[in-house]
């Protein structure tokens, strides 16, 4: 049985409506613009999305489309290990707010975490920058 992680989940308001977020976000092609913290490029090779990240290319696949905002995506760093990556879009107000849970993996340090928080908490403002501008 796995160990429950540490976690924290980051948030951000964004002045538009959710389905307008949620189709944004949940375009793969889409990552570059906003989430330079995870890749600096993608692209799809035999059927699968492949992004380029800092660690080097990963397959990432997305939870299928929905009305519920769902977002949740998986990265492979290695063969056989997925991560998963919460994600979600809810209505607040006339806008939407974007949720991301960032779980503390076993083999990462404080330090590491503490850094990947930052990198997804930078995200969140370019991909708020990005949808309002």
């Amino acid at each position: 049985m796995a160990p429950v992680l540490r976690s924290r989940t980051l948030t951000v308001s964004i002045d538009r409506p959710p389905g307008h977020v949620y189709g944004f976000v949940s375009n793969p092609e889409n990552l570059p613009r906003w989430a330079r913290g995870l890749c600096r490029s993608v692209r799809k090779s035999e059927g699968q999305w492949v992004v380029e990240t800092p660690a080097g290319p990963m397959n990432i696949r997305f939870v299928g489309r929905n009305e519920l905002g769902v977002l949740d995506h998986y990265v492979s760093p290695a063969p056989g290990q997925e991560i998963l990556l919460p994600m979600r879009v809810v209505p607040n107000g006339s806008g939407s707010e974007v949720l991301f849970t960032l779980f503390q993996l076993p083999e990462m340090s404080d330090e590491k975490y503490a850094e990947d928080a930052g990198l997804v908490e930078r995200d969140l403002r370019t991909l708020k920058k990005i949808l309002e501008g």
